[in-house]
């Protein structure tokens, strides 16, 4: 994919909207708060005494998250470049803030700050990931034609491994930091025109799970919570009372919806069955109640989300906008692939949301903003009339 250089406004040439990005967006929020509704109202029921308890409160996060992108979609993206060490530094106080009385458990986790007088706990993985973004697109310009070189590797593998470690070892949250680190690597191969860099990484990773999964397999030198996990998704029947139960109800869920489900509202395993069925589960609900039909027109709509950023992107006037709408597109890819994957048991479980679709107050908030700079980086795009 190339991204173009800058180029010069004329009379004759008309800003461009895409209104079809906007409207999958839309749909896909629309589509997130039925299925949160349908997914979650026992279980809201019987917890909160209100079966619309999620809903509600997901509903405020989209609001505030539309609010944010409509007006980051209104200040030129340029004005965001001078913040990008101060984003850097946020991020990671934001993260260390969670071992700070801020610090909000949750579900045995620990990955919240809440925020005095708002009613609201923010999520500092969410902030990382736009921030990564907004630091790596910078850090791409200022590198130039240095970014093919070894200077270029270095700084694009090195640089965000700081807030992938922290979010990964203070937030115990390891599907977030491979997220950060995605972002980097897409961002890189996409500004690099050389490939042997990549190969390179392929192979080490390669061999390095390989070694891992041989580890965990025959021996019994690596233990604990992920390990069980690993363990669980080789074989989640041997599991299914543990660490494998979750992954076992979802397939439960994926296989008894058939080609056309059951129909919206009529899952059986949200009953209390199916853990997380509004969050990281809410892809097998989709399957259960609207079968593989649903499932492969959600997965349709990420495909179409993806190709328009994909447009604006080669489209975009200057590397900088093209690179934040490459972030972008590269956070909601590999976060709604990896989502998938998981529900699907095409790799180990890990506890990742599936963007605008599972419930989440931070992520669809952040989402939205980072949606909000791929609108105004289209904004910028200028096509000459006639």
């Amino acid at each position: 994919m190339s991204i173009l250089p800058n180029k010069k406004k004329n009379k004759n040439e008309e800003a461009y909207f895409d209104y079809s990005l906007l409207f999958i967006v839309l749909f896909l929020l629309g589509f997130g708060l039925v299925m949160i509704y349908s997914a979650s109202s026992y279980s809201a029921l019987q917890e909160f005494g209100n079966e619309s308890h999620y809903l509600r409160k997901q509903l405020i996060s989209v609001i505030l998250g539309l609010i944010a992108m409509f007006v980051v979609s209104c200040v030129p993206y340029d004005f965001w470049k001078k913040f990008y060490i101060l984003g850097y530094i946020l991020s990671a106080v934001l993260i260390v803030l969670v071992l700070s009385p801020l610090g909000v458990e949750s579900h045995k986790a620990r990955r919240w700050i809440k925020l005095p007088g708002v009613g609201f706990n923010l999520q500092p993985a969410e902030v990382s990931k736009l921030c990564m973004i907004l630091f790596l697109a910078v850090l791409v310009c200022k590198l130039g034609r240095d970014i093919d070189g070894k200077k270029g590797f270095l700084w694009m593998l090195f640089s965000p491994l700081p807030i992938a470690v922290m979010i990964w070892q203070i937030t115990d949250n390891l599907s977030s930091a491979i997220i950060v680190y995605g972002i980097s690597l897409v961002m890189y191969f996409v500004a690099n025109s050389h490939y042997k860099y990549f190969i390179l990484i392929g192979l080490i990773g390669v061999v390095a799970v390989a070694i891992l999964l041989f580890i965990i397999f025959k021996t019994d030198l690596i233990t604990g919570f992920r390990a069980g996990r690993i363990l669980a998704w080789k074989d989640p029947e041997k599991y299914s009372q543990g660490t494998g139960f979750q992954t076992l109800q979802a397939l439960y869920a994926i296989g008894s919806g058939g080609a056309f489900g059951k129909g919206l509202g009529q899952s059986m395993q949200k009953l209390q069955f199916l853990p997380e069925s509004q969050n990281d589960m809410i892809f097998s609900v989709i399957c259960e109640e609207l079968g593989l039909f649903g499932a492969f027109v959600v997965i349709f709509l990420f495909a179409l989300l993806i190709w328009r950023m994909m447009v604006v992107a080669n489209n975009a006037p200057d590397l900088f906008g093209g690179m934040l709408v490459v972030g972008v597109m590269a956070h909601i890819a590999i976060q709604a692939i990896l989502n998938i994957a998981v529900v699907t048991a095409t790799i180990p479980n890990t506890g990742i949301s599936l963007p605008f679709i599972s419930y989440g107050g931070s992520s669809v908030i952040f989402l939205l903003i980072e949606v909000g700079l791929v609108l105004n980086v289209a904004k910028s795009i200028r096509f000459k009339e006639g």
